[in-house]
């Protein structure tokens, strides 16, 4: 029996959205867009469409779980302020469906679908290629989605106590502290290696 799960890739001029089944060994594409409001609408009405569109969207294709990309805060406050009013209006409508929402952080998803958590945009949309084959995927916030999508598929394959401890680990540490870790585990082996 497969799970029917949404990815998201919110943004205020263009969201992308993906939808995948996925059934334990198997991953397969069902669809997937892009949500662009008008730019000469304003910041409410664009909000609106955000919101009306992507409900269609769950409407009609039934999902049983979805998943978002976080945001994290850049220099721009009103831009980050704008893009979180876009993640709002884009989880409202899951969320009034009774989907549970997953949120993962951008270098999560990356390193699920690529290995890495820094890859590009072109690596990302080439593995989603990898993994959905025969799919022609213009759009870049629609690759995206589907990789959210992808990398929640993943992280519902995982032994559920393996999920779990992961997943609170992953809110403890922050990337740089995880990195820092990793560095530091290094020169210790090194050191050890040295000592021999």
């Amino acid at each position: 029996m497969y799970t029917r799960i949404l990815g998201l890739d919110p943004g205020l001029r263009r969201a992308g959205w993906g939808i995948v089944d996925y059934d334990g060994n198997t991953i397969r594409h069902v669809a997937h867009g892009t949500i662009m409001p008008s730019y000469k609408l304003d910041l409410v009405e664009r909000l609106v469409v955000l919101h009306q569109d992507l409900l269609k969207v769950v409407v009609d294709f039934k999902p049983a779980t979805a998943a978002a990309e976080e945001t994290f805060v850049n220099q721009n406050g009103a831009s980050t302020l704008k893009l979180g009013l876009a993640r709002g209006a884009l989880l409202l409508a899951p969320a009034l469906s009774n989907i549970a929402i997953t949120e993962y952080a951008p270098n999560r998803i990356k390193k699920s679908l690529v290995g890495v958590g820094h890859a590009s945009k072109d690596q990302i949309k080439i593995m989603v290629g990898k993994f959905l084959p025969r799919i022609n995927v213009t759009s870049a916030d629609a690759a995206d989605a589907l990789a959210v999508a992808i990398c929640h598929a993943h992280y519902q394959g995982m032994d559920p106590r393996l999920q779990s401890a992961n997943e609170k680990n992953l809110r403890r540490k922050s990337t740089k502290a995880i990195s820092n870790g990793m560095n530091e585990l290094i020169n210790r082996a090194l050191i050890k290696e040295a000592l021999r």
